[in-house]
């Protein structure tokens, strides 16, 4: 049964120091839910309260609608940023013991580390080590065993961390998998491009407390900027003269400008169909960047 995660109100103090202040979201089923903020925001605080590491001071995190309890943790699926797993303890040896530690009959979990290890890539390395394999292996070995238990819920610190591109494609669609039948997937990394290619909701904190929650397209559209982007036959260069621009990037017939408040995108239009013709002028929308240096500084 897919279930809504549902942080509410969530503080954590560390001394004097406010780790946490009124941190309030959800985690939807069948959607990965970026989280992102800079060294030090929260991330992993929030992330151990809601897997049990850590307790809160005030505030609630409810599963399905009741606060989570231990057998609800059990189901979920936990990828911390410092790699957890025995390097010395050959991958499927550890892979099993915790799909066994998680309840699942000797079969399943043999079929379900057969599966994953193929599809992350890694399935000729099954039978070494975990330190005979590369960084880049290790880490796909950490999201095996995270999803090992076919988790209900998952969170994942960092995942994408020290991935080649190549790599980070291969956990995407693994985790799209997921996403699939329903397991709702939290997810926080510094790869601001990983994230906004793969999340479907984001999650912005700044020093604790939650800069802007919401849809990845809801957010990019809140957030625009009167920006818009211009492509003509000749030279765009002009548009440095004309009133109320102000360009952002020109490359002869391509150029990125900025609207002052007030000056209507049509006039821009009109001057420019008046030198001749006009292949595209439409708005750009901001980058996960961009939101991203608005709402967190």
């Amino acid at each position: 049964m897919t279930q809504l995660l549902r942080l509410d109100g969530l503080n954590r103090a560390f001394g004097e120091r406010q780790a946490l202040k009124d941190v309030t979201f959800d985690v939807a089923p069948g959607r990965l839910t970026g989280f992102v903020g800079a060294n030090g925001a929260g991330k992993t605080t929030t992330m151990r309260i809601i897997l049990g590491v850590l307790a809160a001071d005030s505030g609630t995190a409810t599963w399905g609608g009741a606060p989570i309890t231990r057998d609800h943790r059990r189901r979920f699926g936990y990828m911390p940023e410092e790699r957890g797993l025995y390097p010395k303890m050959v991958v499927r040896e550890q892979l099993t013991y915790l799909g066994r530690l998680h309840g699942l009959a000797a079969g399943t979990v043999t079929r379900n580390i057969a599966g994953l290890l193929d599809r992350l890539g890694i399935g000729e390395r099954a039978d070494e080590p975990l330190e005979k394999l590369s960084l880049g292996n290790q880490q796909r070995a950490q999201i095996a065993a995270a999803l090992v238990h076919e988790p209900e819920l998952l969170v994942l610190d960092e995942p994408f961390s020290g991935l080649d591109p190549i790599a980070v494609d291969t956990v995407v669609a693994v985790l799209r998998e997921q996403t699939a039948r329903g397991v709702p997937v939290l997810f926080s990394s510094h790869q601001l491009d990983v994230v906004e290619r793969l999340c479907d909701d984001l999650v912005i904190i700044g020093d604790g407390a939650i800069r802007a929650a919401g849809g990845r397209e809801e957010l990019r559209a809140t957030y625009a900027l009167p920006r818009y982007e211009i492509r003509v036959d000749g030279d765009a260069g002009w548009l440095r003269d004309q009133p109320g621009v102000t360009m952002v990037d020109l490359d002869g017939p391509r150029a990125v400008f900025d609207l002052a408040a007030g000056v209507e995108d049509q006039s821009v239009l009109r001057a420019a169909l008046d030198r001749g013709p006009v292949r595209v002028f439409a708005p750009v929308a901001p980058s996960l960047a961009e939101i991203f240096r608005e709402v967190a500084r």
